[in-house]
């Protein structure tokens, strides 16, 4: 039973780290793509629809990325398959 409690802990560890630094990657993208955009439009105004348009869907993948993730941990969070196999192989 200590080895599942252990699992259990470092399955949440680990559902943090992905959550947490899938937020932190997105952000990052999105500011720095955010501030490439205003500096090409400052430069040429006239291509701004067309920035804007592959702006928005870039900014719509780095954001799917991001879900893919969290869908990942929530999966590790409410169906582990590491504790189904642990308790199995326990026995149990």
């Amino acid at each position: 039973m200590e080895f599942i409690a252990n699992l259990q802990g470092f399955t949440a560890i680990a559902i943090g780290l992905i959550v947490g630094l899938g937020a932190m990657g997105a952000a990052l993208g999105i500011g720095i793509m955010g501030s490439k955009f205003l500096e090409s439009v400052a430069r040429q105004p006239e291509l701004a629809p067309m920035l804007s348009g592959r702006m928005f869907l870039l900014a719509g993948l780095i954001d799917a990325a991001f879900l893919i993730g969290v869908g990942v941990a929530m999966m590790f969070a409410f169906a582990n398959p590491l504790i189904a196999a642990a308790k199995a192989a326990a026995g149990g």
